[in-house]
């Protein structure tokens, strides 16, 4: 929500200096003004904020590349030192009681002084902070923020045995961080430390909007009416309430509304119902209409306050039951209509989240160049920017917001209870306004990592924390505690959940594995890849290029290792570049290429097919499945990884097949069974489609089908099948038409479960353009 309040940016140009923890404790230097800290003997250096600590250091030309070789490796040395940003500034406003210091994003643990004064302490990155002003002046001001490291601040609160998680992440229980700092398969150990968000003074108004939350009480699809409850919570003044009058007024295109209400108490909820009304949807379903709402409050019939915010008009939810199967669910409805999910994993964008910003304009564009109508917002990171959020309503892509927990059982006491109640109640109230938002779940792989040893429903942090804040604030989305959810029918059963993360046989696909695969929806599945050697000559060193192994042929290169990602060579994750070349020679006859630009063809193929085969066995069995969420779209760092789009914005051969396997009215064919394959015309789209197909087989060029047909609205439909013989490899060209003349293609390779020649596949390829 935005309101009509000055604010004054302290972003830009800072200095920094920097201290040992064991120098600290030994020396406690006054740090609480710029003079004091520039007459000190602490390390100095000048800063950007937002920003991080490596990123300061980098410039200073303190460290190299954080990103390159093994530096990551060597820069933990880091994580035991005290960051203390400060600068100057001239303020031209005139503060009071009303004027505040707000800071979007402190990584972590941090002492705030404002002109000598020590005004607040921080202690969670992943929400906003604000602080009394009182000792600011107009005119010059000081303003120092010391970060104390995280690593050693944690140190300080007993952890529980019950509290379990990976190895290198012990350290991460008592810290409301994003987890993947602690180190992760997928990102590096940069434990960090920041102001990574803007930093501003906010001058309040005595009477002012803090908060609404239009909710749907009733929608009449058909009839186009909705009855809305609006939540507000306001700020007055003066003391006669009766003095005061809030207006809400929405657009859509010709779409309107308008009320005006008596207030009788500065919180309450009002009714609004209206017709005309504009539905959000999901893409594919129809048009994701969003509405410009207005609120003004006035007092004595005088505007006093303005804020302005978006909404959507929808309903949702989440139909599941029993246990992964026939009998099972897992499906979104969206307006009474059943949604057919298909899109991505969201991951760090980048192991430094003051570049956050940067990034999100350039990968935002790849979720609709995708067809995406779903994002899973993964437990190991941050809450992301409003940006992302606002693109999604705007495209229609629904979001499943993971809390920021992941593979790991925090403590199971009070402290961390209340850490994550103020945490949460923050980001509902901040994000419940976006009908992009269709689930909240409490973690990530929590309730899987725990099953062993302990029932998942006793974890007090999903089960009741989260649960009594959504009770509070938001009733209007489904929840989900935990992604795979283990409910009490299945952890006693012991029964596989309708909803999971399908990671067995990593180093090949159509296996045993594969054609076991029960549950109704997956929102983790994915497949290594090896990025564009492009891209790999920015991060590994020249002499380390190629071949990836040492002289024993079978040990990967330190550097290789370390964007794995792994801790050290030997750890827990070294099993992922042998893995990469696993997958290339189980899908090549047992060969591999041997240039680095031929591995990374041959890897970038297997990732291709792999993930296009997960996407069309689950589209053609629409709607005993009934969604899939790959894993994933973007690199946070440059490694070796399962992203379709490499840290470098380098996209790998599985973005455009993933891009005609997700398209709304596809064609493509079943496994083989019988002697035979099944083509398949699945439309997600609104209306029936008419089509001319046809399939040419690309070696003989000989056309093996042909004809029309008709793709029924929102169904997969057989529509041919073509007799294939064991043993043999065929490449076919699947292309159609529409009714509008829009013409499409897709493919099919037989005998891939085998394995093919790699020369034969990358000629036949080549039709794909």
């Amino acid at each position: 929500m935005k309101r009509n309040e000055n604010r004054f940016s302290l972003v830009g140009n800072w200095r920094l200096a920097i201290i040992k923890n064991e120098d600290y404790k030994k020396s406690m230097p006054d740090i609480t003004t710029p003079a004091a800290i520039e007459g000190s003997p602490l390390q100095k250096l000048d800063a950007i904020v937002p920003g991080n600590a490596e990123l300061d250091l980098e410039r200073a030309g303190i460290i190299d590349d954080p990103f390159f070789g093994t530096n990551h490796w060597e820069n933990r040395k880091w994580e035991c030192w005290h960051f203390i940003w400060y600068r100057t500034f001239t303020y031209d406003g005139e503060p009071n009681a009303l004027t505040r210091l707000c800071f979007e994003g402190i990584d972590t643990f941090a002492d705030i002084y404002l002109n000598g004064v020590k005004v607040g302490e921080a202690d969670n990155m992943l929400i906003p902070h604000e602080f009394d002003c009182a000792p600011l002046v107009s005119g010059e001001n000081t303003i120092v923020v010391h970060v104390r490291p995280a690593v050693i601040e944690t140190r300080k609160y007993p952890l529980p045995v019950t509290s379990v998680g990976q190895a290198y992440n012990q350290d991460q229980y008592w810290a409301r961080k994003a987890p993947h700092m602690y180190g992760w398969d997928i990102m590096p150990r940069y434990v960090s430390a920041g102001i990574w968000r803007p930093v501003y003074i906010e001058q309040r108004l005595p009477d002012r909007i803090d908060d609404v939350f239009p909710q749907i009480r009733r929608l009449d699809v058909a009839k186009g009416e909705a009855l809305l409850d609006c939540y507000f919570n306001i700020t007055v003044e003066g003391d006669d309430i009766r003095e005061y009058e809030l207006e809400v007024e929405g657009h859509c295109g010709d779409s309107h509304f308008k009320k005006v209400e008596r207030l009788w108490h500065t919180a309450g909820t009002y009714g609004l119902m209206f017709g005309g009304a504009k539905l959000w949807w999901p893409a594919n379903y129809g048009d994701a209409n969003v509405y410009d709402i207005t609120y003004r409050l006035y007092r004595n019939g005088k505007q006093v306050a303005e804020a302005s915010d978006r909404i959507g008009l929808r309903t949702v939810k989440l139909l599941r039951h029993g246990t992964a199967g026939k009998d099972g669910e897992f499906c979104f409805e969206v307006n009474g209509k059943k949604i057919f999910a298909m899109g991505t994993n969201w991951v760090p964008m980048d192991a430094f989240h003051s570049r956050d910003k940067e990034r999100l304009p350039k990968i935002l564009p790849m979720l609709t160049d995708l067809h995406c109508n779903i994002v899973r917002c993964w437990g190991g990171n941050v809450y992301e920017d409003d940006e992302f959020y606002d693109y999604c309503d705007d495209h229609g892509i629904m979001i499943w917001q993971d809390f920021a927990m992941a593979c790991a059982l925090n403590p199971q006491v009070p402290e961390f209870a209340e850490m994550l109640r103020r945490e949460a109640t923050v980001i509902v109230k901040r994000l419940r306004n976006h009908p992009c938002i269709c689930l909240w779940a409490g973690d990530n792989e929590v309730d899987v990592f725990i099953r062993g040893s302990r029932d998942p429903n006793k974890n007090i942090l999903t089960r009741k924390v989260l649960p009594d804040v959504l009770w509070a604030h938001d009733i209007t989305r489904p929840y989900l505690p935990s992604s795979p959810y283990i409910d009490e029918e299945t952890y006693k059963t012991g029964a596989a959940p309708t909803e999971n993360h399908l990671w067995g046989c990593r180093d090949r696909f159509k296996s045993d594995y594969h054609d076991s695969i029960q549950c109704n929806f997956v929102s983790e599945m994915g497949y290594l890849g090896c990025p564009n050697v492009d891209s790999i000559k920015k991060f590994i060193p020249e002499d380390k290029l190629w071949p990836w192994y040492k002289e024993d042929g079978k040990t990967p290169h330190d550097e290789w290792l370390a964007h794995a990602t792994d801790m050290k060579p030997g750890g827990n994750y070294s099993y992922r570049i042998p893995l990469l070349a696993s997958e290339v020679e189980h899908l090549f006859c047992g060969t591999s290429p041997d240039t680095l630009e031929g591995f990374k063809e041959a890897s970038q193929i297997a990732q291709a097919e792999a993930k296009k085969y997960f996407i069309e066995m689950f589209r053609v069995k629409k709607w005993n499945r009934t969604g899939m969420i790959w894993w994933n779209l973007i690199d946070g760092w440059p490694q070796f990884s399962d992203a379709i789009v490499d840290y470098y914005l380098g996209k790998k051969k599985a973005y455009e097949y993933i891009k005609r396997a997700q398209q709304p009215l596809c064609l493509m064919f079943d496994e083989p069974k019988d002697g035979a394959i099944m083509l398949y015309a699945v439309n997600d789209r609104r209306g029936d489609a008419r089509i001319n197909y046809k399939v040419t087989d690309v070696t003989s060029g000989r056309v093996v089908l042909a004809g029309d047909a008709l793709a029924p609205q929102d169904a997969a439909a057989p529509i041919a099948s073509h007799p294939i013989e064991a043993g043999e490899k065929h490449f076919y060209l699947i292309e159609w038409t529409d009714e509008t003349g829009a013409a499409s293609m897709n493919h099919y390779m037989t005998g891939l479960r085998e394995g093919v020649d790699f020369a034969a596949y990358t000629e036949a390829a080549k039709v794909l353009g």
